[in-house]
């Protein structure tokens, strides 16, 4: 059994959501209370925070909850661990694999024929690679074994 997902898909889902909204809060809070308790604060302080919060909630939304926290590829089937439940699936029931590797984390969505646990579409990410654009042999090899289960 080969781990396929990332080892940081942890940082992505918990950390990095808990620094960026917490930098945000920090920020307010200097806003309002470093330069005097008398002053009203300028609209900014509390505009820009608000509108970071909104699209930073948006992009980790689409790019970042989604992901799976664990895949292990099984050989006939991979298994889909996420918030304490697994899934396994066959081969044979993945109708497309999008592989993406231009943004970061690097990500690949898998469409299934059924509907699981996790729904119809099952995405995690990869682990990283220090050549930039460079693809990953273990989804090119899933790729082609995906394909000669359909065929």
């Amino acid at each position: 059994m080969k781990k396929l997902s990332s080892n940081s898909t942890f940082f992505y889902k918990k950390i990095f959501p808990a620094m960026w909204f917490g930098f945000i809060v920090f920020f307010v809070w200097v806003g309002f209370f470093v330069d005097g308790k008398d002053k009203i604060p300028d609209i900014m302080i509390v505009l820009f925070p608000v509108i970071m919060a909104l699209v930073g909630y948006l992009v980790m939304k689409n790019l970042i909850f989604d992901l799976m926290d664990e895949v292990y590829d099984e050989g006939s089937s991979l298994l889909f661990k996420n918030k304490g439940k697994s899934v396994r699936i066959n081969l044979a029931d993945i109708k497309n694999v999008s592989y993406t590797i231009l943004i970061n984390p690097p990500r690949v969505t898998l469409s299934l024929r059924c509907k699981t646990e996790f729904g119809d579409e099952i995405t995690f990410s990869l682990p990283g690679s220090i050549i930039p654009f460079k693809k990953n042999k273990d989804i090119v090899e899933l790729i082609d074994r995906i394909d000669r289960a359909r065929g």
